[in-house]
């Protein structure tokens, strides 16, 4: 009796799979691929205008009160703030700028065409890296960061031992010990190698508030993520969780939550042009602020502080308040972390943060907004490094006028095997 009931729970949970995962063949079944149609029907119904980038994306122009944030139930009654109340809004543009001798870059898809006014742009999600994921409603999330207590046996001696998050390794600059409501960086552009297509190489600033596993964070910067994007193009991000990604939050406008109001630039969409070591110093500059009157996280682009939108405070509960830090520097997800052979996925500009200029990735022009009423450099500065034979970290702050931030790494090599 017990054997047929087992055989019994064989045949359901295969018949389970091939229903709402894939077919035996590796093909999508049936039910996903009406889910993956439907999904990306109601994305698209909203289009009053398309645009074919020479990159192979497609943008939207989505009525801007009909974007997909308000799909978020508790955005249901929200009212659209079109610019923060400590500044004025700043139409600004995405074109290449001079400033301070570094050159800011733009984004592809602008060369072949705008959106109208009273729209936003957003790029198209194609069908092929919504079908690959896992669930619809884990397309766009980062795998939760699960403190990694267990070094595993096989982990070769020349590579760190003390991994803290599970498939993540940061090289990071962190401020601590205020309460900070705002974070700026110059974040130089990069083109790392990433190995595998669900695997994935940022560079960002981040804001951070609550527990190690569950933490509520806002963060921009630059991402070449194969799994949300399709391609190895460095790309604009924004990114939130109020869980630590279990549940919640998403890279873009991939799930609601983050609202946008600029019509010029694209979440999401390919930045150029990508510096080669020892070239022009190509950046982005990204602001991260609270407006105080109204509690809303805005990202700002540029020297000129270009607005983009913002994330509501429905979103959070500590983040309503203020952020615990704020944190510079890359990120690399691979399961492979942590192991022997690493990952060949490359952090920045794929050299080591240690090798300093001209070469290694950088984040200069650092700022933070705490209790003090101007942006300011962070005073109690750490940094730290997951791998540091891997992808490690060199901050300069002596006898500088400004800090010095360099970070990254070529991942698996003699170092790091």
């Amino acid at each position: 009796m017990g054997s047929k009931v087992i055989v019994i729970f064989i045949i359901l949970l295969v018949l389970a799979i091939s229903v709402y995962g894939t077919n035996n063949d590796g093909s999508f079944s049936r039910q996903k691929i009406l889910e993956v149609e439907r999904k990306l029907q109601h994305l698209r119904k909203h289009s009053l205008k398309t645009i074919l980038s020479e990159d192979g994306d497609t943008i939207d122009c989505i009525d801007i009160n009909k974007q997909p944030a308000f799909d978020h139930p508790a955005l249901k009654d929200h009212k659209i703030q079109m610019a923060p109340s400590y500044t004025s809004a700043k139409k600004g543009t995405t074109e290449v700028t001079k400033t301070n001798e570094k050159l800011t870059s733009q984004q592809v898809w602008r060369k072949s065409g705008s959106c109208p006014k009273g729209t936003i742009p957003v790029r198209r999600i194609r069908k092929r890296e919504l079908l690959k994921a896992h669930s619809i409603d884990e397309y766009g999330r980062k795998k939760p960061s699960i403190l990694n207590r267990k070094v595993s046996d096989k982990l070769n001696q020349n590579v760190d031992s003390f991994v803290q998050q599970q498939n993540h390794s940061k090289a990071i600059v962190f401020a601590y010990g205020f309460r900070y409501v705002g974070g700026k960086g110059d974040i130089r552009v990069a083109y790392p190698f990433v190995e595998k297509d669900d695997e994935y190489s940022t560079a960002q600033v981040s804001l951070i508030n609550g527990s190690y596993d569950y933490y509520e964070l806002v963060e921009s910067g630059w991402a070449v993520n194969p799994s949300v994007y399709g391609d190895r193009n460095t790309r604009l991000f924004v990114y939130w969780t109020a869980d630590g990604s279990h549940r919640t939050g998403c890279f873009d406008l991939t799930c609601p939550g983050f609202i946008q109001t600029n019509s010029e630039i694209a979440l999401g969409a390919t930045i150029y042009p990508i510096p080669i070591p020892g070239g022009l110093p190509y950046q982005i500059t990204i602001y991260i602020q609270k407006d105080e009157m109204t509690n809303n996280w805005w990202v700002q682009y540029g020297e000129e502080k270009t607005n983009i939108g913002y994330w509501p405070t429905e979103l959070f509960m500590g983040m309503r308040s203020n952020a615990e830090s704020v944190e510079w520097g890359g990120e690399v997800y691979s399961t492979a972390v942590g192991h022997t052979p690493h990952t060949k996925t490359q952090m920045g500009s794929g050299f080591y943060g240690s090798w300093g200029y001209p070469v290694a990735a950088s984040i200069l022009g650092m700022r933070v907004h705490d209790n003090y009423p101007m942006w300011k450099i962070p005073e109690w500065v750490d940094k730290f490094s997951d791998e540091y034979n891997c992808y490690n970290v060199e901050y300069i702050a002596d006898y500088v006028d400004d800090p010095l931030f360099y970070y990254g790494g070529p991942g698996r090599n003699i170092r790091c095997p």
